[in-house]
């Protein structure tokens, strides 16, 4: 009653799952402590320990399974997974309540420790596999959101076939994400609102087309790419396989007609470092009048006045993010670079099309 009383009391359960343990812990270390020398006692006391543990375990087994999924519902993913799953078979089954499965987030995760190249690993796509097909079979069809990186075509297909109420996809740095899975889920998941395909480079202009006839309620976009230009991003170097970056898409205006053809209720756009010309600019800007947030960050392509002249047609349109980076097309890009160190793209003072080579 004290157990129940305290979780209606809206005790933080993270708090209540650490405080049993260590009292378990206590309650074990301190009998040991106590009888160590004295192995008669401690054959006299078996009974007793024995039921100091039962007594102490079936207190929280005994929880009712609304309480437990309610205690359980405060962890971390991270700490959901690592921690009450491996107490006891009913602990288990709570953590596997649809309840608790309705979202899959994995970003923070990601963005707590620094890119490792073991993420680029087969091994390390097979658990993030692993992880997606379970939680997809745990909310019983119920999963709306799933945000993973470096996951496959094996895990996409999987929730594609299971979860038709799908609403938002995020599924960035995934090398081996195709065109296939995500024709899947352009046809089964007609109800997404939000993608994110960025750094996937086995995705072409393709699925574009596919989600934007299928998807009509989609107003997020992210299909940014990896900053080719700067060797000292967190992308380059060291830690993404040279072979991928040499793989990185290079049809930006062919990608641009597909978003402004067939995606005309887009409210925000990300396109980050987008080969797109002027021309595909233009496509996205009279495909998509919804349009509020264009990002074209590192967009290279494009001059201020490309910008201007096809951002003026988007009425209800706050923020646009500019390229805000020139890079040199020939020559010593050092020299150059030193020479034009003060130069912005999107400078009134410059118009780089008149000096394109």
């Amino acid at each position: 009653m004290l157990v129940i009383q305290k979780s209606r009391n809206k005790i933080n359960g993270q708090n209540m799952l650490t405080r049993v343990g260590k009292q378990s812990f206590r309650v074990n270390f301190k009998f040991l402590t106590e009888h160590k020398d004295r192995s008669c006692l401690w054959c006299l006391n078996t009974k007793k320990r024995e039921k100091r543990n039962l007594f102490l375990m079936d207190a929280w087994g005994g929880l009712a399974p609304e309480i437990l999924t309610n205690i359980i519902s405060r962890l971390t993913i991270q700490e959901r997974w690592t921690g009450p799953m491996f107490v006891r078979k009913s602990w288990l089954a709570a953590c596997r309540d649809p309840y608790l499965w309705s979202t899959f987030d994995l970003e923070k995760c990601f963005e707590s420790y620094p890119e490792s190249t073991q993420w680029w690993s087969s091994e390390f796509e097979r658990k993030i596999d692993s992880m997606v097909r379970s939680v997809v079979d745990w909310s019983d069809g119920g999963l709306t959101e799933i945000r993973v990186r470096h996951c496959s075509d094996h895990a996409l297909s999987y929730a594609a076939d299971r979860c038709p109420n799908l609403e938002s996809l995020a599924v960035s740095s995934s090398p081996r994400v195709t065109d296939a899975s995500m024709a899947k889920i352009a046809f089964r998941c007609r109800s997404l609102k939000e993608l994110d395909i960025s750094y996937c480079h086995e995705i072409s202009h393709d699925t574009l087309v596919m989600i934007g006839r299928n998807c009509p309620n989609l107003t997020t976009l992210k299909r940014n790419l990896m900053d080719w230009s700067d060797s000292s991003s967190r992308h380059i170097g060291s830690v993404v396989p040279a072979e991928y970056l040499d793989a990185c898409p290079q049809d930006g205006d062919t990608e641009a007609e597909a978003i402004g053809k067939h995606m005309i209720n887009l409210e925000r756009l990300e396109i980050q470092f987008s080969r797109l010309s002027a021309k595909g600019l233009a496509s996205v800007c009279e495909g998509c009048p919804k349009l509020e947030y264009l990002d074209l960050f590192g967009c290279v392509h494009l001059s201020g006045r490309d910008i201007a002249n096809n951002v003026s047609r988007l009425k209800g349109v706050k923020e646009v993010k500019k390229p805000d980076v020139y890079v040199p097309r020939s020559g010593d890009v050092v020299a150059q670079t030193e020479r034009y160190g003060h130069w912005r793209l999107y400078d009134e003072r410059f118009d780089i099309q008149s000096m394109r080579i």
